[in-house]
């Protein structure tokens, strides 16, 4: 078994020094940025993609399910987004299909066998952040197109949101811990395994709501905004 991208569990004293200064992947970020230089939502999702992948957070995310929840979030739910505003769609679509497709993938990637396998094999671990990553922009992208309704587009941000709050209740109430990868690796960060399982499924449960509720209000304001427009 292959040890994960992001290391080994680091101790609480390892953690600052555990960077992630990886050539392939800082190039890859490098060459992103170049790509969306003249948009400050994709320069605000480089920063965020390297917070979650450079920065102590990668090394933390081995060690707890809480750290690698807030990672997960960080890609679905402002990465993403902000991708998607920096790239929009062309064309109108339907938002079910890409949601769908979101929801399959979050919930897929958290059946503790693909979850364990991913951070036990770099190959799988890059299968899931891109599936992960690029579901959600194909979700942010339709949910965002100006082309579809205010009130489909209102529907599908509160779903998404839905789905992901369900998830982290299911984690937040399970009865015993689900993940055999952090099995050992809570423990010097003063946590139980079934403790940092409910932490993690409270962050997806109620912070992870904070970017959705922002897009709705964007969008909600964005179609007020041009509805009394065209009335005056």
């Amino acid at each position: 078994m292959d040890i994960t991208y992001c290391g080994p569990a680091p101790l609480p004293g390892e953690l600052v020094s555990s960077w992630n200064l990886d050539p392939l992947l800082l190039a890859a970020l490098l060459a992103l940025g170049l790509v969306v230089r003249r948009q400050w939502t994709g320069l605000a999702a480089v920063a965020v993609l390297t917070i979650a992948f450079v920065s102590p957070l990668c090394a933390l995310s081995s060690a707890l399910f809480s750290a690698r929840v807030a990672h997960h979030v960080l890609l679905v739910a402002v990465a993403a987004p902000l991708l998607a505003v920096s790239s929009p769609a062309r064309r109108g679509g339907g938002i079910a299909l890409p949601f769908a497709l979101s929801t399959v993938v979050l919930w897929a990637w958290h059946v503790p066998a693909a979850y364990d396998a991913a951070l036990g094999n770099v190959a799988i671990y890059w299968v899931m952040q891109l599936t992960l990553l690029g579901s959600a922009i194909l979700f942010w992208r339709a949910v965002l197109a100006e082309t579809r309704s205010p009130m489909d587009r209102l529907v599908f941000v509160v779903a998404a949101f839905a789905q992901m709050g369900l998830l982290g209740a299911i984690l937040t109430f399970a009865s015993q811990p689900l993940y055999s990868a952090h099995a050992m690796t809570t423990l010097a960060w003063g946590l139980m395994p079934l403790e940092d399982q409910r932490l993690g499924g409270l962050l997806m449960w109620v912070p992870a709501g904070i970017p959705y509720a922002v897009a709705a209000a964007l969008i909600a304001r964005r179609d007020w905004t041009r509805l009394t427009g065209a009335v005056a």
